[in-house]
């Protein structure tokens, strides 16, 4: 059972807790428990922001490296084929890029894809098992050679390889501090493609 002397002290405390909360210090705490989730959120938009032109960077090697070994690649294989092995070695090259390059390659280095559509005739599209990731390759697209003694325009058969990689954003994690009850959008798809002429 507690005495008077110890409501007393009590007391005191919660009375030296209030008068330095109404202080200059008790004020600067205040203040950096308001300021603290915005903070956060700064932090982590900027890190989500910087992870994403990150990705982009590795996105556009991997689709180049992916564009430049199948430029070099013959063209044989290509008829009648549901899933030519010149290109399913194109996928496995972009999915091996991105291992290299430290990024989620969903098992497409591993031929862990389905191949989805022909969005095209020499055109095959490669979908990773294991998330959003798709890997779209063509084989027959042309590619403006500028144009002759006439101004009509030529064109060359080259290979493009795009790529469409789902990127999570870490920023629905902190947006409810500021504002509860916000949802930001789940992954987010970034595209990178690149194209070069057929030497074989």
């Amino acid at each position: 059972m507690s005495t008077p002397t110890s409501y007393h002290r009590i007391a005191k405390f919660f009375l030296k807790a209030i008068s330095a909360l109404g202080s200059v210090d008790g004020s600067q705490i205040v203040e950096f428990a308001v300021t603290l989730p915005l903070l956060m959120v700064f932090v982590v938009a900027i890190g989500d922001f910087g992870g994403a032109i990150t990705l982009k960077h590795k996105l556009n090697n991997a689709a180049r490296e992916g564009a430049r070994f199948g430029s070099n690649q013959p063209t044989a294989d290509l008829y009648g084929a549901t899933t030519p092995p010149s290109v399913d070695e194109i996928a496995q090259l972009v999915g091996s890029y991105l291992q290299a390059a430290r990024a989620n390659d969903c098992g497409m280095a591993t031929k862990a894809w389905t191949v989805t559509a022909r969005p095209a005739p020499l055109a095959w599209t490669y979908k990773a098992n294991s998330c959003e990731l798709t890997v779209t390759i063509d084989r027959g697209y042309p590619v403006p050679a500028g144009t002759g003694g006439t101004n009509t325009p030529k064109y060359m058969i080259g290979t493009r390889v795009t790529i469409d990689y789902p990127y999570a954003w870490q920023f629905n994690r902190v947006i409810g501090l500021i504002a509860p009850g916000a949802n930001y959008a789940g992954p987010s798809p970034i595209k990178s493609d690149a194209t070069l002429p057929n030497l074989m």
